[in-house]
Order: C-alpha cells, then structure tokens, then sequence
C-alpha cells in the first residue's frame, strides 16, 4: 500500500474530568467549564494540589464500562468507556474487530491497583500477578473486555504516547498489515504519578494557566480517548461515515533533556514540520493549532519558540486546552485530538483556559471560545519527556452535514 494512501476517522470515544463522551465533552468546551477542582478520589495527603479527575469513583466507573474487579484500575475502566464510545460509532462489529490492530499509548498504566494491593502481593508473592500491573497489562485488559484482535500493543513514551500510536497505526494501515487501527490512550492519576511530578516541582498549586506570564506548572490530569482510522477502501466497503482525514503526522526527539524541553523548540519545531510535509500543507493551511502548552515555564518558552520558527509573524490561533482537563499525560495527544476533531467538526476554537496576560515576546492564545469558526486543518502537538516530540493533523472531511 501506497505511504499517501489516505487514512480516516470513522468513530471517536473519549472521558475526562469533562465529561464522559463526546457530548459531555463538546458543552464543557462551549461553556468555558473547567474540570480542574480539589481531589477527590485518589487517596494522597497532597490534597492542596488541584488535579482533573474524572468526577466519578471507581464503583461508577466500573458501573459506567460494565468491568472490573478488585485489580482493575481506573485506566482500564476509563479506556472501556472511551473505546467503547468509539467502536459503536464507527460500528465495528466482533469479526472486524478480529482483523483490527489496537494501540493504546500508557506509562503509568496500572499502577493505582498496584498501589492498592502492593503490600498484599508483596506479602504473598504471587510472581505471575505482577505483570498485571505493568503498563502493557492495561493493554491486554483493555483488548480482553472486547474480544479477540489482530495486534495489540503498547506504546509508551511518556506524555507523547497516544500521539505516538496514531502514528504507528497510520503507519501500520499504510503497510498494508490491517484496514483498521483503534488508537489513543488512557491514564489515571497514581500516587506514584502525583509524587512524581511533584518532586520534579513543575505543579502548581492553583488552577494552570498555559502560555501566561504568571504560570507556575501544570495540573495532572486523567482520561482516555480513542479512535478509530482505517482506509478510504475499507471504509466504502463497510459503509462508514468518514469523520475527518488524519492528513499529516511528525515526530522527532531532540534529545536534550532527561525531562527538560530544549530551549529553542528543536524537537517540537522538526516535528510540526514533518506533519506539515507529510499532508502536503503549508504554514498558513493550518487554522488551529491545539498546543502542548502544560502550564511550565520551560515547557511554554520553548513550544513558543518553535511556534515563532514554523509560523513566523503568521500565526493561527493556538490554545492549550489543559486548563480544562489537566494534564492527562500519556492519553494528551488522544484527549486533545478528540477535541480538535469536535472543534472541526462544530466549528469552534477551544479557549485556553486561565490565560490572562501574556508571557514576554510569547504568544496571545485564544482567551474565550470562539464559535463560527470554520476550520479546515487542525495541528495537535504532544511532547513528551526526552524530548520525543509529536504532532499530528486532522482535517475535514465529509460527506454529510450531520455533526456527531
């Protein structure tokens, strides 16, 4: 198969501190309604560090994907209710689910029940039920709750992973391997998670405010999005209602850092680039650019000067949609597609929310929604630790006026 054969979106699922769905999702986003607020399921004493926590415990969300069990978390529920989203609107039934490749981007995985149960397991020393808690185990019991695939896998580079596995499954469409790959990514907030970040001192302790001048860090997040791609072939052939085209997708790795963004964008830069080359597109096709932007001062300098290099003086709107749901981390790049798709597909630009004044030399992202704004091309960029750096672009693409 051809490496320009067209790949496109035929269903959708997502649920963040939001909303579940993409209803829910879309009337948040109009509204200007943040999901960031105290924590209230995870079990930490950091309870002065606001988060976005999906707002249903964990007997609701085992209620809501109809699983789970005493070692089932909250990515594994979460990436049910997402995916299960996607695959009814795309309606893929059990027999192409047979011949579909699944990728779900995680690094954190399982790691909440593992937290939970350590000390029983550790006690009782049961070798074969740690990998349960590995973050490639989220996969499998994710894959399990739907049937029987062709691959399954997971990718796992940091905050990048589920914009890496939109690559890869664009990739693996375009060898010719499978006709449909369901790809995203889910991520809960662990202890583990939260400490983490913590100690790296890059979380605030009130609401995140990306690309202002008074940021102080990012809020963590929670979620899980996926969709569906498959060929414009087989696609005809099911029937399916193309939603929108993946038209162009980078990444690069600039290797600067352990953690740290480098200073001039190097990585963010050469990844919007090849997004760009790939779907044949200039600077000044893209309409809407979707940023990293986590809140960190690190992180909004250098997404704002590799912005400056691509776009120059012309540059689109850009928001970082975080303030409304935290910084999901690993499932970013799918939670923050599923919104660039909704603001094609319902003609809006998402606000960056918590903006209020701009950073110096920095940009101006979009203060408050915009409606009536159509959109042809959309740029979401994912950023991940090491500096692996993706972006991908989603255009439109129709044939029917029916906004779902």
């Amino acid at each position: 198969m051809h490496r320009n054969t067209r790949i496109f979106i035929t269903g959708y699922g997502v649920i963040s501190a939001i909303g579940v769905g993409k209803d829910e999702t879309l009337r948040a986003l109009r509204q200007g309604r943040s999901g960031i607020g105290a924590i209230e399921h995870l079990r930490t004493t950091h309870t002065d560090l606001p988060s976005g926590e999906v707002h249903l415990t964990n007997a609701q969300l085992a209620m809501r994907a109809q699983t789970g069990s005493a070692t089932t978390s909250r990515t594994v529920m979460m990436a049910v209710i997402a995916l299960r989203e996607a695959i009814e609107q795309a309606r893929l039934t059990a027999d192409d689910m047979r011949r579909a490749i699944l990728l779900s981007g995680t690094t954190v995985g399982n790691f909440d029940a593992y937290e939970d149960h350590f000390l029983t397991l550790k006690k009782q020393r049961p070798e074969p039920q740690h990998r349960l808690f590995d973050c490639g185990s989220s996969t499998e019991q994710l894959a399990d709750a739907f049937g029987q695939w062709l691959l399954k896998a997971t990718v796992s580079t940091a905050c990048s992973s589920a914009a890496n596995a939109f690559v890869l499954g664009a990739n693996l469409l375009r060898s010719g391997m499978a006709d449909v790959a369901v790809v995203g990514g889910a991520e809960c907030i662990s202890r583990f998670h939260l400490n983490g970040f913590n100690s790296l001192m890059i979380l605030d302790h009130g609401q995140c405010r990306p690309f202002d001048a008074c940021r102080a860090g990012l809020n963590l997040g929670e979620g899980a999005a996926y969709m569906v791609l498959e060929t414009g072939d087989h696609a005809r052939r099911r029937g399916a209602q193309p939603l929108a085209c993946l038209s162009g997708y980078g990444n690069a790795c600039d290797a600067f850092h352990q953690t740290a963004t480098s200073t001039d964008g190097e990585g963010a830069f050469l990844a919007m680039r090849k997004a760009l080359r790939m779907a044949g597109l200039q600077p000044s096709d893209i309409d809407y650019v979707n940023a990293h932007g986590t809140g960190t001062p690190d992180n909004d300098a250098s997404e704002n000067r590799a912005l400056r290099r691509l776009f120059g003086n012309a540059l689109p709107p850009v928001s970082s949609t975080k303030g409304f749901t935290g910084h999901t981390t690993s499932a970013s790049g799918a939670v923050e597609a599923v919104i660039c798709l909704l603001a094609l597909r319902h003609a809006f630009l998402p606000a960056n929310y918590g903006f209020t004044s701009p950073m110096p030399d920095g940009i101006v992202p979009v203060a408050h929604t915009e409606t009536g704004r159509k959109l042809r091309h959309v740029l979401c960029n994912s950023f991940g630790f090491g500096g692996n750096d993706t972006s991908i672009i989603l255009s439109w693409y129709t044939l029917s006026q029916q906004h779902r």
